[in-house]
């Protein structure tokens, strides 16, 4: 029960009646460029300065920085000649481009894509289905077909994914000792960023990143250097195409795409494929048990009805669908970040058999282990 303050100004009403504007702050003062120019400036500006450089109006880029000023994301600074502006260190690291932890790829996503489909978030409540045929006129049956609804598309979510990976990916990557595995296949590795953190922290693995030709070729253009000998490529539908033997496979924010019987489809392919020893690691948001946040993780599930097949899902509920397929030992490691990690093991199989041999007239009998 909120206290009697709460109900004559409702504080946490309003802040979440808002939210959707800083958010849109944010990705416009992104997408103009505002950070990039102070940067490059190297020294702080005055809006008109900035509203000039970037072919904006005196008016509408006063309000923009002010709001940006309010949202920590520029400091001001008031002196004779008025106000100047300049960014903080938190967007220097993460709003800018050139950046190696930028994340303005994933902003620019959000902002022009999951932005529109959230409009029709009523209907996907009412319908169990995401709203890709009501925000672009494409079919809903499809969900990738409808990410990847044109290069620019596919490019922005692939960028989008690797900027997430530059904050994310090491934390996923060390919750479980992986340098057993050598031969690694990351299925659905767009843009490489996973494979590459993955390669640094363990030089002693190759990578191979299996995904869609179209997904294949601009990965190969844009991202991942020929230079980068440990990783590889393998195109294909891991859904209808084979999966090729490997002794650990990578399943990055695939599986809550999905629902249950698809994952469970995939993953007994992939524990076909796996040789006996190796395993899976799921990364993935997990929900609480009891589903009662994180907050960001249930926003995420909110979003994976509105654009895909899936949902966000429970450690026990990832367990219950590597089980299902057929690994055991199953580990969970939460990173106190936004993706956490599930690990299944494929066992050694001992199959015990034996047969007879006549020997000098006795009767022999062999037993043998066969390990699979």
């Amino acid at each position: 029960m909120g206290s009697t303050e709460d109900l004559d100004y409702p504080q946490i009403i309003v802040q979440y009646s808002n939210g959707f504007l800083i958010s849109k702050v944010m990705f416009t003062a992104c997408e103009l460029g505002v950070f990039d120019l102070l940067l490059e400036s190297g020294k702080p500006l005055s809006s008109d300065a900035i509203a000039a450089h970037l072919d904006a109006s005196t008016i509408g880029m006063k309000r923009l920085l002010d709001a940006c000023v309010g949202l920590k994301l520029l400091a001001v600074e008031m002196t004779q000649e008025g106000a100047l502006y300049r960014n903080t260190e938190i967007s220097n690291v993460y709003l800018t481009k050139s950046s190696p932890k930028s994340q303005y790829h994933i902003m620019m996503y959000y902002s022009n894509t999951v932005y529109l489909c959230w409009q029709y978030l009523a209907d996907a409540v009412r319908e169990g289905r995401n709203q890709y045929e009501r925000a672009f006129g494409i079919s809903s049956k499809d969900p990738f077909g409808a990410m990847y609804r044109s290069d620019e598309e596919m490019l922005k979510f692939m960028a989008g994914q690797n900027s997430v990976w530059s904050i994310c990916g090491r934390d996923v990557l060390v919750a479980f000792d992986l340098s057993p595995f050598t031969q690694i296949y990351d299925l659905g590795g767009g843009g490489g960023a996973l494979a590459q953190e993955c390669v640094s922290l363990y030089p002693n693995s190759t990578v191979t990143i299996y995904d869609l030709p179209k997904v294949v070729r601009v990965a190969k253009e844009k991202f991942v250097s020929p230079e980068e000998h440990q990783i590889t490529f393998h195109e294909g539908d891991f859904f209808n195409d084979s999966i090729p033997e490997a002794e650990l496979y990578i399943l990055s924010k695939i599986l809550h795409d999905w629902d249950d019987d698809k994952c469970i489809q995939l993953l007994e392919k992939v524990y076909k494929a796996c040789k006996p020893g190796g395993g899976v690691l799921l990364v993935e948001s997990l929900l609480n048990e009891d589903k009662s946040g994180p907050v960001e993780t249930q926003l995420y599930s909110m979003n994976m009805l509105v654009q895909t097949e899936g949902k966000e899902r429970t450690a026990a509920e990832y367990s219950k669908l590597l089980e299902a397929a057929g690994f055991g030992v199953i580990q969970v490691k939460r990173t106190g970040k936004l993706y956490d990690a599930v690990l299944g093991r494929k066992l050694f199989s001992l199959i015990f058999f034996c047969h007879l041999a006549c020997i000098s007239g006795k009767i022999k009998y062999a037993i043998h282990l066969v390990f699979i």
